[in-house]
């Protein structure tokens, strides 16, 4: 199994309450950086964003920032990066993320976080896209909406060939090792 060259991880552009998210951020960026994997994100400085960033650029890693231009200086664009493209709305950040990228992971985040991840994995769904999502469930960040997840599709509106888009794992190494095989499949 091959790794993917380059994922796109969506991720909060605040820290969050829980120092175990900017860790697990950090962490991911870390391990993308020493496995040659490169490293596609919203081009923040600020939050789980420039964690994830500045920890993949410490371990010498490629990184990638895509911010829309009415976001530079409300989210401080981060301008350490290996490259930074400036784009024009919120809709091309993501399909300009998606580009670039050959997998997806997805952080504790919020509104744009989900955003992001629940419009990947409906692309999936479509068919418009192939490229794996995964799910970092740091501490349980996500248990409420992958047990909400599992209520739609009991009810009818997920059917059962989709339950399994997203990819959740707490370990990251695991995950990206989980991505890599379905990427390969």
């Amino acid at each position: 199994m091959s790794a993917p060259a380059a994922v796109a991880v969506f991720c909060g552009s605040q820290p969050g309450r829980r120092p175990a998210y900017v860790a697990a951020a950090r962490g991911l960026g870390e391990l993308l950086a020493r496995r040659g994997i490169g490293t596609v994100f919203g081009g923040g400085h600020v939050g789980m964003m420039g964690a994830v960033a500045d920890a993949a650029l410490a371990a010498g890693g490629t990184v990638v920032g895509v911010i829309p231009t009415h976001l530079v200086q409300p989210e401080h664009a981060h301008r350490g990066l290996t490259e930074l493209v400036i784009v024009d709305s919120m809709h091309t950040r993501k399909r300009t993320m998606a580009d670039r990228a050959d997998a997806f992971v997805v952080l504790p985040g919020g509104f744009g976080t989900f955003d992001e991840m629940f419009e990947m994995a409906t692309w999936l769904q479509l068919g418009l896209e192939r490229k794996p999502v995964g799910v970092l469930n740091v501490d349980g960040y996500f248990d409420r909406l992958l047990d909400f997840l599992r209520h739609a599709a009991d009810e009818g509106f997920i059917r059962p060939q989709h339950r399994e888009l997203l990819l959740v794992d707490d370990d990251p190494g695991r995950l990206l090792d989980r991505l890599a095989a379905r990427a390969a499949s």
